[in-house]
């Protein structure tokens, strides 16, 4: 992938371009099988995905409760944002759908770099910080549903309820 192209992804396009020699070397190129796990909930955090072509699933599974798929990841998008907030473990789990390509960062250096250069930094955690954003409001129907399914409800309160989303 060319320098450009990376610089070009949304949690890198409003960095300087002369910002990005600091995050082409934490960059490293890798790609999924089809029905791949790429991590799973609860494993270490290590690196920070943003796809490039293919389709991923993030699921999460409640305690008590069946799994949830939480996002599908599509090209441009991050995932495996735990790495890169400096949690100790992955909060849901990513499955390629389909033969994908990503590039991956690991979380620690991101992080260091972030702390080193606070200017690079504060652009980068403000993309972060607006995708994050994002995905948390697209699974909020889908846990009110659950929620809502798993309650006697009827039918008269379930569309009062989603009038709010």
């Amino acid at each position: 992938m060319q320098n450009s192209e990376i610089a070009s992804l949304a949690v890198f396009e409003s960095l300087a371009l002369k910002d990005m020699k600091w995050i082409i070397p934490l960059v490293e190129a890798c790609s999924f099988s089809p029905a791949e796990i790429i991590f799973e909930q609860g494993q270490v955090a290590i690196f920070l995905y943003i796809l490039l072509k293919g389709e991923v699933l993030v699921h999460f599974k409640p305690y008590d409760g069946p799994t949830l798929t939480v996002a599908h990841i599509r090209a441009g998008c991050v995932f495996g944002w735990s790495a890169a907030l400096g949690r100790t473990s992955y909060t849901s789990g990513a499955t390629a759908v389909e033969a994908s390509e990503a590039i991956r960062l690991r979380g620690d250096k991101l992080r260091s770099l972030c702390e080193q250069r606070p200017e690079i930094g504060v652009v980068v955690l403000d993309q972060l910080a607006g995708i994050i954003a994002e995905r948390l409001r697209s699974t909020h129907g889908q846990i009110l549903s659950m929620l809502t399914e798993g309650m006697a409800l009827s039918a008269e309160w379930r569309e009062r309820l989603t009038k709010n989303d």
